[in-house]
């Protein structure tokens, strides 16, 4: 973390006055909104971040029926159950330890650019965090779509943050790439089954 914000402070300096305090705070508040993780996790240090998890198709035998979403927590992936023993593949961060959930929801609203304004278990468990964000602001966590399931507070969303795909450092949110999870959200609806597993 220290070599990250030297080579911040170092860059802003040669556009711009920044302060190095300045640099670690903005470094700080970066990883708090990511879930507080202070380091990398394995699936990134192998380089499968989430450059390299976007969507594709897979041959995926399933029970379920097509239009439904399987989020597989252990593999980091969720899919779009399509016909013909196929789905939709997308890479996926999940809950840290502690955090993560099983069970099945259905998506009871969907929203472009949402306002974030975090839980008051959040705000608790770190008391730095803004409370508060308006949709489209680019650091805001849920990204640009989300999708939010049941009467829950967990969300399938994006993230401004594409490292954080493949990891396992949110609240119990699902991120995916900004670019991913508009790709999901025009294929899927209010009423769209959710497993979780």
């Amino acid at each position: 973390m220290t070599r990250l914000v030297a080579a911040v402070a170092a860059i802003a300096a040669l556009l711009g006055s920044i302060s190095l305090a300045q640099a670690q705070f903005d470094n700080e508040r970066q990883e708090m909104l990511r879930g507080g993780a202070t380091k990398k996790g394995v699936y990134n240090i192998l380089g499968l971040d989430g450059t390299g998890l976007g969507r594709t198709t897979v041959n995926y035998a399933s029970k379920y029926a097509p239009g439904t979403i399987v989020v597989d927590t252990a593999q980091r992936r969720l899919y779009l159950i399509q016909g013909g023993g196929s789905a939709l593949q997308y890479g996926i961060g999940v809950g840290r330890a502690g955090f993560q959930w099983k069970g099945t929801h259905k998506i009871t609203a969907k929203k472009e650019n949402p306002d974030w304004t975090p839980p008051a278990e959040m705000i608790a468990r770190q008391p730095d965090v803004p409370t508060h964000m308006k949709g489209g602001d680019p650091a805001n966590p849920l990204g640009t779509h989300a999708m939010y399931l049941g009467s829950t507070l967990y969300r399938i969303h994006g993230s401004p943050d594409a490292d954080s795909v493949g990891e396992a450092e949110s609240s119990g949110c699902f991120r995916m790439r900004n670019t991913d999870v508009a790709d999901l959200y025009k294929r899927v609806s209010v009423g769209t089954t959710v497993v979780v597993k």
